[in-house]
């Protein structure tokens, strides 16, 4: 959720519609968005203030010890019928909930732990059972915490600890028999089985927890830019009066060669696809799981036991270490000020959150960065006891002292035309002020109104030149920086620069079972972020680069040979593999503000019928392709068929519609009704669609997966094939697309045992996946997996007899 609550802006277009012709006119016409933000602050009424604050309500983000009990019973619930994901998940809710060094806490930590050791996470489980004693477990339940313990060092290789452990227990014992005889005698059979593990162990090698793999954050460019950090030597920056700056390769460029790898200079984790849900009469708590339970709020990074906020129920993270950094650069603010960030939408809490960053650079620099646009026409802030002095802008951060204007190239750089990835790079990505709507800036300019409202009410000194760090319960708040307003422009900024420069981090998340053999994948948006040297890059809807993230680093690989001199390109969502040149344009337009004219759309503008049986309907008679606008007719020299488009749209609805109830019968295990549903489809579907269209390549998918279901591989790779056909139609032999329907096929014909298919589909996998996302992907370390596994069956070549 982008924008803020549709209550909200609803409220906000109406009040907008019933103000005065004139007031609409000065704020249509302002020329900075400091006039706009002062033409429209005012306009925010307490009774406006007070229809947020109900909106805002609706969102659940205190402690509650109710809810901690809550979710630790539904936890108890799913951990009974063995779901121990599902109870992990609803026992970090109940640890959100709870009070630190409380007794719910520490249960709810208990618990996870237990759920944690069926899962196989053992080190996890032990920073839980600290967790839990720390926060105050109850003395009389400690001898089950530590022989879960115990057990988590034997299996991890580690008896001295646990030998230890195994005495302590066996101490408290002796020292405290508060347990009834039969509850004894349990945990007395259990410690004995304890021992003998251990004493297994100790008789073996001490075993260390196996090196981990090189990750992601440890790749590295080959040779870093010295203009641009983050980005590889390979590309320099550049830019014209038209589209701006952007990146140029300086060389032959490889594909699968990293040209970028960046850290956002600001994320913010999405709530979820679908938000937090207001209190409502049917249930007080959910028990939906989002983005915000399995990912750290600071570093993104997937986590399957989060340590909570102290102050909030809603931000959670991996580690304290995490918890920590957050508290000290942003959450101190935030932390009271979760529902109404919830309820302004990702951008607002972007914005915010850009603001409180910049704190911690220069503070002169910063506040001149943010005067800038008021000091450049010589305006002063009003009501400020402190006139602002009018200053030229200053790119370098440090005003002439000759009081003459620094002048840089390109925007963003320091004076020796250094790309900063800083505040100052993000400050100068264009807010677009002019083409965005009247109704959008006013929404925009009130919503942080009311936000810097908040802050002011709250008493929270947000904007401080004080900024060393503070621990989570600071008895001194830093000081509010006296020009409130100036930082509510600079969010404004950020608010309005967020249409068009935003990235979407995403991940790809597994669909379906579990328990399924076969990986089924999809792309989900998972934060929104600012990266000032990815924002460099223009678009095109047949890009020549693949992006991919892990937590909040980006990284640009070269997805095609690049020559030199040619611009890299990427592809801000519309691209020519997934609609067609009216409505990619149509969408840049509304959210981009340009007109593309890369070259899919020129070439698609001159033969709109290009490619035309990707999505095209085919004639039922003589299987040819149908053509026209309203009333198509086959392309048949013989054939004279036509038939009304509407019909046919109508019949393709009808059909998604049928195999999106055969994909739900397949993901409750409905194999048999699943597989009939899909076989009608795909005999409905060849009477008019193209052997191209996305729909038959979706039957296709989903009867490979049933088949694989059933352990009919032979089958499965049959369908998958034929999904395969269609992918490449769509997305091109060397997509990222193809490498993962590629990896399914690899995982098909490796559990079918089908040995030379499996191999040489493998190498076909690794060598479109490299490309995208290096040699540290997932999918490219189980393909490697897989290879040895199947290369170790293969029989040993005997040589000739002498």
């Amino acid at each position: 959720m982008d924008l803020p609550v549709d209550e909200w802006k609803s409220y906000i277009l109406q009040k907008w519609s019933l103000l005065p012709k004139s007031i609409q006119v000065t704020i249509s016409t302002a020329e900075t968005l400091h006039d706009l933000f002062l033409h429209s602050s005012p306009l925010l009424q307490p009774e406006d203030e007070m229809f947020l604050k109900r909106l805002s309500g609706g969102y659940l983000v205190g402690k509650d010890p109710d809810a901690s009990l809550f979710y630790r019973e539904k936890g108890n619930q799913k951990f009974q019928a063995k779901d121990y994901m599902g109870a992990a998940v609803l026992y970090s809710k109940g640890v959100s909930h709870s009070g630190p060094s409380s007794t719910d806490i520490s249960l709810c930590y208990a618990n996870r732990s237990a759920a944690l050791f069926h899962l196989g996470q053992y080190e996890i489980c032990l920073k839980d059972i600290v967790r839990a004693q720390t926060h105050g477990y109850p003395e009389r339940l400690q001898p089950k915490l530590l022989l879960r313990k115990a057990e988590c060092l034997v299996t991890l290789g580690r008896p001295q600890e646990a030998s230890q452990t195994v005495t302590d227990l066996e101490s408290s014992f002796a020292a405290k028999p508060t347990l009834s005889a039969s509850q004894f005698q349990i945990l007395q059979r259990t410690l004995c089985r304890v021992k003998v593990k251990v004493q297994e162990k100790e008789n073996l090698p001490e075993i260390f927890p196996e090196a981990l793999t090189k990750t992601f954050e440890g790749v590295d460019l080959r040779e870093e830019n010295e203009q641009i950090p983050g980005a590889s030597s390979s590309v320099s920056l550049h830019i014209d009066p038209l589209k701006g700056r952007y990146l140029v390769a300086t060389k032959d460029i490889l594909p699968g060669e990293l040209l970028v790898k960046e850290d956002a200079f600001v994320s913010v984790l999405n709530p979820g696809e679908v938000p937090l849900r207001p209190r409502g009469l049917e249930s007080k708590w959910d028990i939906q799981v989002t983005n915000g339970d399995l990912h750290c709020h600071r570093c993104l990074r997937h986590t399957l036991a989060p340590v909570p906020c102290d102050g909030c129920s809603y931000a959670k993270y991996c580690s304290q270490e995490c918890m920590q950094q957050a508290w000290d650069r942003y959450h101190s603010v935030e932390c009271s000020l979760g529902a109404l960030l919830l309820t302004l939408g990702v951008f607002c809490h972007v914005a915010l959150r850009s603001t409180l960053l910049a704190r911690f650079e220069d503070v002169g620099k910063v506040t001149k960065k943010l005067c800038g646009e008021m000091s450049n026409q010589g305006i002063c802030l009003p009501e400020s006891k402190n006139p602002v002095q009018t200053l030229k802008y200053d790119l370098g951060g440090e005003g002439d002292k000759k009081d003459k204007a620094v002048e840089t190239p390109i925007p963003g750089c320091d004076i020796n035309g250094k790309y900063e990835r800083n505040y100052n790079a993000i400050f100068h990505l264009l807010p677009h002020t002019e083409n965005h709507s009247p109704e959008h800036k006013f929404l925009c300019a009130l919503s942080v109104s009311a936000l810097c409202r908040q802050l002011e009410a709250a008493g929270l000194q947000a904007f401080t030149t004080d900024l060393k760090p503070t621990k989570l319960k600071a008895a001194e708040p830093p000081v509010l920086c006296a020009e409130l307003s100036v930082w509510g422009v600079a969010m404004l900024r950020h608010m309005l620069q967020l249409q068009c420069n935003a990235q979407a981090i995403t991940t790809i998340q597994q669909t379906g079972s579990k328990e399924s053999l076969i990986t089924d994948t999809r792309r989900v948006r998972l934060a929104t972020a600012l990266f000032p040297v990815v924002s460099l890059l223009n678009h095109s809807c047949s890009p020549n680069t693949s992006v991919s993230f892990i937590g909040t680093i980006a990284t640009i690989r070269a997805s095609q040979l690049i020559r030199s001199g040619q611009e890299i390109l990427h592809c801000y969502g519309p691209h020519e593999s997934r609609m067609g040149v009216a409505e990619r344009r149509q969408k840049l337009r509304s959210q981009y503000f340009f007109d593309c004219d890369c070259p899919p759309c020129e070439r698609e503008k001159q033969r709109p019928s290009a490619g035309p049986g990707r999505g095209a309907f085919r004639c039922h008679r003589c299987r040819a392709l149908l053509q026209g606008d309203d009333v198509l007719s086959c392309s048949g020299p013989a054939c004279m068929e036509s038939v009304s488009r509407d019909l046919l749209v109508s019949r393709l609805q009808d059909l998604q519609r049928q195999v999106g109830a055969a994909q739900k019968h397949l993901r409750n295990g409905r194999l048999e009704v699943a597989i009939q549903l899909l076989l009608g489809c795909q005999s409905d579907a060849e009477s008019f669609l193209s052997a191209e269209h996305s729909v038959v390549g979706e039957i296709e998918d989903a009867l490979a997966q049933a088949y694989a279901a059933l352990g009919d591989w032979e089958k499965s790779a049959t369908h998958l094939q034929k999904s395969l056909q269609v992918v490449e139609v769509h997305h091109g032999p060397s997509s990222v697309e193809m490498g993962h329907e590629l990896f399914k096929l690899a995982q098909v014909f490796f559990n079918g045992c089908a040995v030379p298919e499996a191999l040489k589909t493998i190498q076909k996998a690794e060598k479109v996946l490299l490309v995208h996302y290096g040699p540290w992907n997932d999918e490219i370390r189980e393909l490697q997996k897989m290879k040895s596994c199947l290369l170790d069956l293969l029989p040993i070549p005997v040589g000739p007899k002498e």
